[in-house]
């Protein structure tokens, strides 16, 4: 089963990230299993989030996430290569590089869905 993006409620989760909110706002992206590639639907919510954090000064964080089965050296490592890719992207659509701060999570066990633990995470202004 996929998990259907946050791409429905976006526009009013980014439009709470520009009040600036007690509690940053977290967008997810989620991945297929044993990649860091995003899907079209997902590389546009993170376009979308770009445009938002554009208007900010604060920070970015990206967090990684990977499943735990399998090495945990080898989730550690998808954890990071799936918040580099998702960092490179808000670069690549404006966000300023030192604004971006990647947190590799690592493993962590399945949530309800199994496929959401393959995911990252963007918090504006955390």
């Amino acid at each position: 089963m996929r998990r259907r993006h946050l791409f429905p409620a976006l526009p009013a989760v980014l439009a709470a990230a520009c009040t600036a909110p007690a509690t940053p706002p977290v967008i997810a992206v989620f991945f297929t299993e044993d990649s860091a590639q995003l899907d079209t639907e997902a590389q546009e919510v993170v376009r979308r989030t770009a445009a938002v954090a554009r208007g900010g000064t604060g920070p970015v964080q990206v967090l990684g996430f990977a499943g735990p089965a399998g090495a945990v050296a080898y989730n550690r490592a998808l954890s990071e290569a799936r918040a580099q890719h998702v960092a490179d992207l808000l670069v690549s659509n404006g966000v300023a590089r030192d604004r971006i701060r990647i947190v590799p999570r690592g493993p962590v066990p399945f949530e309800a869905v199994p496929t959401e633990s393959r995911r990252v995470e963007i918090r504006i202004g955390a």
